[in-house]
């Protein structure tokens, strides 16, 4: 199963599409996990620059310990993105304990940056392309939300 090539170029600018993907040549499966596999980076960018922001860092090892996995031999494609074994106080920072306040600076890496990863998911799935645009078209000030009436 040959995987598309990334459209995706992530760095300290931010997210730059080369190109976008023949979706003739390759199956569903196949776009869905080469998209799975850019907004892994995409996530596991965002939490390193997260962290090195908030610990005022320049340089360090949290990129030696922060990984994404595509799970793909299932019937489900599945995106894992977290901290490996040996990131033992990363688990803490990420949820707290008793002694640490939780940052949760992983699950905030994810969770601000929806438009971006639809945007990326888009660029390989095509109906997911008119969801894009309709997100880019909401404004936080438009939203009401909720059916209380």
């Amino acid at each position: 199963m040959p995987v598309p090539k990334s459209v995706v170029k992530i760095n300290k600018k931010g997210v730059q599409y080369t190109s976008s993907v023949d979706r003739a040549q390759y199956t569903i499966r196949e776009l869905t996990r080469a998209a799975l596999r850019d907004v892994g980076k995409f996530i596991c960018r965002k939490f390193r620059d997260s962290y090195y922001s908030h610990f005022s860092r320049k340089r360090g090892r949290v990129g030696k310990y922060t990984q994404y996995w595509v799970k793909y031999k299932q019937k489900q494609l599945e995106l894992q993105v977290g901290l490996k074994p040996f990131a033992f106080y990363g688990g803490f920072q990420e949820l707290g304990s008793s002694k640490t306040t939780r940052l949760g600076l992983l699950s905030n890496a994810a969770e601000n940056n929806i438009a971006e990863i639809v945007k990326i998911e888009s660029k390989y799935l095509s109906a997911l392309e008119d969801e894009a645009e309709a997100l880019s078209l909401i404004s936080e000030d438009d939203y009401e939300g909720g059916a209380d009436g």
